[in-house]
């Protein structure tokens, strides 16, 4: 990655902070746990670029400008929230379950190749 990249990145990223700042007070609290789901579940596309926080940011200045609380737009279980925004999205875990089994897959290999000799 370029250092021109790099930069374009942290611009990026703090424009979206400062929406985030502009949040009611109770919508920056959730989002803020969110983003700390979303660090922690990892979906992969954290990696290169910010697009499930940016879709909750629109989907939490859209209920903000309603006037909706935040709970009335993530509903009471907000880790479940977190789960189905990102259920089509690999996560590093996924990734580590595929890695695993591959991994399985050629030292069983190796164990029958080895028993045939």
């Amino acid at each position: 990655m370029g250092l021109q990249e790099i930069l374009s990145e942290k611009k990026e990223w703090r424009k979206h902070m400062a929406r985030v700042n502009a949040l009611p007070q109770d919508y920056k609290v959730v989002y803020k746990e969110i983003q700390k789901y979303l660090f922690k579940v990892g979906p992969l596309e954290l990696i290169d670029g910010i697009k499930p926080l940016a879709d909750v940011l629109e989907l939490f200045e859209e209920g903000a400008a309603r006037g909706d609380a935040v709970l009335d737009v993530t509903g009471k279980d907000v880790a479940a929230f977190c789960d189905r925004l990102i259920q089509d999205s690999k996560t590093q875990s996924d990734e580590y379950e595929e890695q695993v089994n591959q991994e399985v897959k050629k030292a069983l290999k190796k164990e029958m190749n080895r028993k045939k000799k």
